[in-house]
């Protein structure tokens, strides 16, 4: 990593889902104990942080994506004292710590809406949105969850209906009240004076509401609906002008970078799901008071391909300012990349590591998904087996988050080494033969490769700072170069199963070589094979 400018920027954060990566006890499920003594191995990557999924306190009716105690680590995950060693250790390994952090809605057991549902008087009857229901007793409006059905859940206590998002079982908190922002950037101090590094905002663009209620409008025949849900969902046939995104969010997002510029060397990832998500990334990164930078949905959709990447990359060049963005092509809520854009792929490991070279080349920050390095496919999970609440409620059309959860895979025998009970998911025997353990000593391997890849890209300062410059009329091959004050970088990639020639698109001083791909130069033709690319030093 280059020293001019933070770590963060331009940095590659590793994300870790605890339950899944590796079992200390033999409880089937993952824990911090597991992750500490996994960071080696991350560290061996070349990658600058790591980003744990939630570990909170939790019922896990959501996985730890409902929090009963901010401050708190569920004891499947382990204790505050796991916890302070695993920081320990990524620090003595060179490695940043971001957690996750859900302040949008807590659990319905947390103390907070135990209380706040208990009366409409209480001190925090306000802490939570409420609302009275319409004349007929049906909800206030026509606001939907993300997760099925109305977002309003009615409450016999308060003869009221609550707002929910997501699960009925996570109320969405109360932005507009003061007291509610005081207390989680309260938790967020908590953690930072533990040694966090920076968060992962969930959901960042959803902590206010209009105070109006009003119906979200149509989305108009013809006009394209939002990637935040699956089409079979009929969360998308909203334009989500109302119950996300509203103005004053902007304010606290300023509170929150004032928080972390109390703490040097931190850093705020939001993430962010909008009917129109570039616009909100400008708006919540521009300057520098608000977040450092925001990752959206635009490569974890379904579309793909090598005009959707160009188009992308070529909107967010024209419209983030002088915003930053976090890319991503895999997390723990999406299909495998491999297995969403790579079906028809001829060589699914050629694939993930091209598909590597496209993300650690883009302007921007970079997330990876664990198993990402060792080309992981989307796992199968039948029916029976689903713990996703999302994936059971859509079930088959879409079959939820469970196939990117499944337990990482370190050795070829059964359950992956995850594990020497029985994993909460079960272990792909695809994954098996992809384990860490198979790959660590060939060198030609997707993990190494990658890991080569990574360590490469991380000395090479257009990659990691530069100025990025698309260049049009490539056909599939996609083209850009990097600019940075001590070096230029021409930048092709063939994310196809089919040898790509186009002229070379300007001048070259060399080709870099050390990164692992085999693209050259025939003439005045630039030649990119299948799944290819090519590095070329300007």
């Amino acid at each position: 990593m280059t020293q001019s400018q933070p770590w963060w920027k331009g940095g590659i954060i590793y994300q870790i889902y605890p339950r899944s990566f590796l079992d200390s006890n033999g409880d089937g499920i993952g824990d911090l104990k597991g992750v500490t003594r996994k960071l080696p191995y991350v560290a061996s990557l070349g990658v600058d942080a790591i980003w744990l999924s939630p570990f909170f306190t939790s019922p896990m009716k959501d996985f730890g994506y409902d929090v009963s105690d901010y401050r708190g680590v569920d004891p499947i995950f382990g204790d505050m004292d796991d916890y302070r060693a695993l920081v320990a250790e990524a620090h003595r390994l060179g490695l940043k710590v971001i957690i996750d952090q859900v302040l949008s809605h807590t659990a319905e057991n947390h103390p907070w809406f135990e209380e706040s549902r208990s009366s409409r008087d209480n001190p925090r009857a306000d802490w939570f949105v409420w609302a009275d229901p319409k004349p007929d007793g049906t909800p206030p409006n026509n606001w939907l969850s993300i997760f099925g059905g109305s977002a309003w859940a009615w409450d016999s206590r308060r003869g009221q209906y609550y707002l929910h998002n997501f699960l009925a079982s996570q109320p969405d908190l109360n932005f507009h009240n003061p007291a509610v922002r005081q207390a989680q950037l309260d938790n967020m101090r908590f953690w930072l004076e533990l040694g966090a590094d920076g968060f992962r905002l969930d959901t960042v663009n959803f902590y206010y509401h209009s105070q109006g209620l009003e119906n979200n409008p149509a989305v108009p025949a013809g006009e394209n609906k939002t990637f935040v849900a699956k089409g079979v969902n009929p969360y998308t046939y909203q334009r989500h002008v109302y119950d996300l995104s509203q103005p004053e969010n902007l304010a606290f997002l300023e509170d929150l970078r004032a928080l972390m510029d109390e703490y040097p060397d931190t850093t705020l990832v939001g993430e962010i799901g909008d009917d129109r998500p570039l616009e909100r990334m400008a708006e919540y990164t521009r300057g520098s008071n608000r977040l450092h930078m925001a990752y959206s949905f635009d490569l974890l959709s379904d579309q793909q391909g090598p005009e959707w990447v160009r188009d992308v990359v070529r909107r967010f060049q024209d419209g983030l300012g002088d915003g930053w963005a976090c890319w991503a092509l895999s997390n723990h809520d999406v299909v495998r990349v491999v297995s969403r854009w790579g079906e028809r792929a001829e060589d699914p490991h050629a694939y993930a590591r091209v598909l590597m070279a496209v993300l650690l080349s883009l302007r921007g920050s970079v997330c990876i998904y664990q198993g990402e390095e060792l080309g992981l496919q989307e796992a199968w999970v039948p029916f029976e087996a689903l713990q996703d609440p999302y994936g059971i409620e859509f079930w088959p059309e879409f079959k939820g988050r469970d196939g990117c959860r499944t337990p990482m895979p370190w050795t070829p025998e059964a359950n992956g080494g995850f594990t020497t009970g029985t994993p909460w998911l079960p272990v792909d025997r695809h994954h098996l033969e992809l384990s860490v353990q198979s790959q660590e000593d060939n060198p030609d391997s997707t993990l190494n490769s990658i890991r080569r890849l990574i360590r490469w890209r991380q000395n090479q300062p257009a990659l990691v700072q530069g100025e990025l410059e698309l260049i049009e009329n490539t056909g599939d091959a996609l083209c850009w170069v990097r600019r940075a004050e001590e070096q230029s970088m021409l930048v092709a990639l063939n994310v196809t199963g089919q040898e790509l020639r186009i002229p070379v698109p300007c001048d070259i001083d060399r080709i870099a070589t050390g990164h692992g791909f085999t693209g050259y130069i025939d003439g005045g033709d630039l030649v990119l094979p299948p799944y290819q690319a090519l590095f070329a030093e300007l």
